[in-house]
């Protein structure tokens, strides 16, 4: 029984690139609802409202970050992969709490933190990799 535990366990790395594209779907989602709300900000933009200096780029790197993150979380060594999430994750939740508004915003806002403290929660329980002790065969050499 304890194996099946152990054997049935999806990798961290996995688990958090399958996080961030649930949050990055989340967030795009929310976007996309935003044009189809009267008093949202980026549809007052899309109607001829002026954009806030860097407003497209500001958008477009905290998109990117969760998008990078996908990959990042793959490919990264573990200790370098936990610091990342950790700090994206938390540059993530200040984005996402200070943007948008209306209940559907606030219903997104909260699984998109959700995700993110979930994120950052497996970052920082990531077990160390387990250490093989390395034993000597029959004629006392070590394989």
């Amino acid at each position: 029984m304890n194996t099946d535990i152990k054997t049935n366990r999806i990798d961290t790395r996995l688990k958090l690139s399958l996080l961030w594209i649930f949050l990055l779907l989340n967030m795009a989602y929310a976007d996309i609802l935003s044009l189809m709300d009267a008093t949202s900000p980026i549809r007052n933009i899309m109607a001829g409202a002026p954009m806030p200096s860097g407003g497209l780029l500001a958008g477009a790197i905290v998109m990117e970050t969760a998008i990078i993150m996908i990959l990042l979380s793959l490919v990264l060594k573990r200790n370098a992969n936990r610091w990342v999430n950790i700090i994206i994750g938390l540059f993530n939740i200040v984005y996402i709490v200070t943007g948008g508004h209306g209940l559907y915003y606030l219903f997104f806002a909260s699984i998109e933190v959700a995700s993110i403290l979930l994120i950052i929660w497996f970052a920082l329980k990531w077990p160390k990799p387990e250490v093989k002790a390395v034993s000597p065969n029959k004629e006392g050499v070590q394989s």
